[in-house]
């Protein structure tokens, strides 16, 4: 994913990168048996953006296990759908910088 990231992917990473928020991001990274799209160490912060088939029930069980998972080993997970992170970009990266320290 990290060499054909999703256009959302893509128009999210171009915000969060080069410590523009502040503190350092990471994508793709490696979190006990998950791959985060996108993290942020120092806040444990995940941030996981969503296709549509995450709708589906199946899919939607499988992320709150996820989320479940990763909050237990301390982290923050902010979900977004791939259109809200291109069609309503100031309003992600507003509820990201509000997790932000």
């Amino acid at each position: 994913m990290r060499r054909q990231p999703t256009l959302a992917e893509e128009v999210l990473w171009q915000h969060l990168r080069g410590n523009q928020t502040g503190l350092r991001f990471r994508r793709q990274h490696v979190i006990d048996r998950y791959i985060a799209d996108f993290i942020c160490l120092p806040a444990k912060l995940i941030i996981e953006v969503d296709r549509c088939y995450h709708s589906e029930p199946e899919q939607t069980a499988y992320d709150e296990g996820r989320t479940f998972d990763l909050a237990t080993l301390g982290y923050t997970v902010l979900r977004f759908a791939n259109e809200e992170v291109l069609h309503q970009t100031a309003s992600v990266l507003a509820r990201i910088r509000q997790h932000l320290p």
